[in-house]
């Protein structure tokens, strides 16, 4: 081997052109690899645009948190009761603000470096292995179950609206699995939009939606309260011990769910434009404000006056709880419609953006139309199947927001944070992140108990495919 090293010397000291010639091309290859790595990044849906402004953060924001979760924060009040109730809602809504600054503040933390999407930055906090094994699986499991119980909404939802506008009518009855397709097939043809600024105008009606929906959720249940005034009973719907505890950790995972907009944080942030004078951490952090302003002044509301209205009887889906009037319980539904149709896109781009960079970065298939057409059909169709086969409405709540959701939103950021910065032992910022990384992993270990247990009930009366 050194022989050969010595005479491989020899000839690039005597022929200094071929040793010229060696290194041009190494130079072309690696700067051909390169060259094909940007080009892919300028493909894959996350990196493909950078041009939004800091109201594009804001409504993909409200648009990411309030949807379906905001509709059964009533019904997690009546687990909870009114003073446990009001304490999880404000402390989650301070604790995922407080990770989401964190997430803002890590997108850039590495001088000419953008971490993209979450699992970069895991990687980057508990190396390129460990840190794609920890965070991974958990987004996953967040985008996928939201696409799944976006899927449930809508077709109930729409089924709901059918209900509504056919009563008093000979209409033919359809079942909920035939919502649910209704509603996939929209998805199939949004699922081709390329990137996140080509849903946007998408993200800010489905935004839009989101705040009508809750205004009239909110609105008619004051409606109902007055009229209902001294005949509500705020005792917990459960007669035993067991069934008290289970129905609390249930409403755990509702609460955490309605928080999931840190699993696309960094993904939005990515389609901010950046320049040292002007990071990306500064538009990016007044539209979460903006968001989380709006985001307070209607969960509370919902979540109050929805408990207040119906006390314990209140169902998993406030919208489903209320009858008249008619026309106004049909427009709410036919709004959340609208609105999971968007937040179905913005949660399902990430999923995209991976699903695609492994067929082509790691399998090798050539970017384009066929990729992106077969790849996004099948996983719609995906959704769709899980969809019509398990619609447990609430237990798919309370299960998915405890087992996923909790770390993801509640802990991960702290854990990221105290593994890149090293704040000093028993400092503020030491004691804050640790309190957090408590808090959430009890919400994980817990809440998905009570959901599965939900799960299980409704699966005994449910026939598939009915």
């Amino acid at each position: 081997m050194r022989a050969k090293s010595v005479n491989t010397s020899i000839i690039l000291v005597l022929c200094p052109m071929a040793a010229a010639r060696a290194n041009k091309y190494g130079e072309i290859s690696q700067g051909s690899r390169r060259a094909q790595e940007r080009s892919i990044d300028d493909w894959l849906p996350v990196t493909s645009s950078r041009n939004a402004k800091w109201w594009y953060s804001a409504f993909h924001n409200v648009t990411a948190m309030v949807g379906a979760g905001v509709l059964s924060l009533p019904y997690a009040m009546s687990k909870l009761g009114w003073g446990p109730g009001v304490a999880v809602l404000l402390l989650s809504w301070i604790i995922t603000l407080y990770t989401l600054w964190q997430m803002v503040e890590m997108h850039e933390m590495v001088p000419g470096t953008r971490f993209d999407r979450y699992h970069e930055l895991g990687q980057h906090a508990f190396g390129e292995k460990l840190g794609l094994w920890i965070v991974v699986p958990q987004q996953l499991v967040v985008e996928v179950g939201l696409n799944i119980v976006y899927m449930v909404t809508g077709g109930k939802s729409l089924h709901k609206f059918h209900e509504i506008i056919c009563e008093g009518r000979k209409c033919k009855k359809i079942t909920l699995p035939y919502f649910t397709m209704i509603f996939a097939s929209v998805q199939f043809i949004l699922s081709q939009l390329p990137n996140f600024d080509s849903i946007s105008t998408i993200s800010l009606a489905a935004a839009i939606m989101s705040i009508c929906y809750s205004t009239i959720a909110w609105g008619a249940s004051v409606d109902k309260g007055w009229k209902a005034a001294g005949h509500v009973s705020y005792h917990l719907p459960e007669t035993t011990a067991a069934g008290k505890v289970f129905s609390f950790f249930e409403a755990l995972g509702d609460v955490a769910f309605a928080y999931a907009g840190h699993n696309v944080v960094l993904e939005i942030q990515a389609t901010i434009p950046s320049t040292p004078e002007k990071p990306s951490k500064k538009p990016m952090w007044k539209g979460v404000v903006v968001a989380y302003v709006i985001i307070a002044l209607h969960y509370f509301p919902v979540a109050l006056i929805g408990y207040w209205a119906f006390g314990n009887t209140v169902k998993d889906n406030i919208l489903i709880t209320l009858n008249k009037p008619n026309w106004l319980i049909a427009i709410a539904n036919m709004m959340v419609v609208l609105h999971v149709v968007g937040s179905y896109q913005v949660y399902a781009m990430p999923v995209f953006d991976m699903i695609e960079m492994v067929l082509v970065k790691k399998l090798r298939f050539p970017p384009g139309l066929p990729v992106r057409l077969v790849a996004r059909t099948a996983y719609v169709a995906f959704t769709m199947f899980i969809a019509i086969t398990f619609p447990f409405f609430g237990g798919l709540l309370g299960f998915f927001g405890g087992f996923a959701f909790a770390p993801t939103t509640y802990f991960l950021p702290c854990i990221m944070w105290l593994a890149i910065h090293k704040p000093k032992r028993f400092s503020l910022s030491w004691c804050t992140n640790w309190i957090c990384i408590v808090l959430g992993f009890m919400l994980m270990i817990l809440s998905p108990i009570g959901g599965l247990r939900r799960i299980i009930m409704d699966a005994e009366t449910y026939h598939f495919y009915s």
